[in-house]
């Protein structure tokens, strides 16, 4: 078998293991409950099915975001890293920061939108910003963030700095995970 065989052979697996997990992880919020517990364990809520975001004991108090994001069913989605273009194509906001992420938190919406999905759905956020950006201008994430997610119990997150994006004129990426209902 050729090395080009054995890695198509290996992402294949991968991504069948993957599906076969995410399957798994339904049948099983099915079998159980399948109930939305909010992050005190509390009561279902269907904006979030079968998914509870919460901070364990043990943990640093979280600011704006749960430390943990537990699946027990429905349908994971994984969105690409989305960036400051429009439908057309064009970057929007060039050396705008907070323009930019106006315009990557839309196509988030568009792309889970399209995906039969809200961001009441969305369990993990990865922010990808060029180091470039100024510390006061990190308020903007969390300004345009909280038009989108449900800020009382937010999704996990990580947020890192970056030398550059694959484009020069990009300040920021952000990918998403959501859990839709099935």
């Amino acid at each position: 078998m050729s090395t080009k065989e054995k890695s198509s052979t290996s992402r294949r697996d991968v991504i069948k293991n993957a599906l076969l997990l995410s399957a798994g992880a339904a049948a099983l919020g099915r079998s159980s409950s399948g109930a939305q517990a909010q992050a005190t364990g509390g009561s279902p809520t269907p904006a979030e099915p079968g998914v509870r975001l919460f901070d364990p004991e043990g943990l640093p108090a979280s600011n704006g975001f749960s430390q943990v994001a537990e699946v027990r069913s429905g349908r994971l989605l994984y969105l690409s890293g989305q960036v400051p273009r429009n439908a057309a194509g064009d970057l929007v906001g060039a050396g705008d920061y907070r323009a930019q992420l106006e315009q990557v938190f839309a196509n988030l919406d568009t792309a889970l939108r399209g995906a039969g999905a809200t961001f009441a759905d969305v369990i993990k956020l990865n922010y990808y910003a060029v180091s470039s950006i100024e510390p006061a201008q990190q308020r903007h994430t969390v300004e345009v963030r909280d038009r989108y997610v449900n800020t009382k119990n937010p999704p996990a997150s990580t947020f890192v700095f970056v030398s550059r994006l694959v484009h020069p004129q990009w300040l920021v990426e952000i990918e998403a995970l959501a859990v839709a209902p099935a």
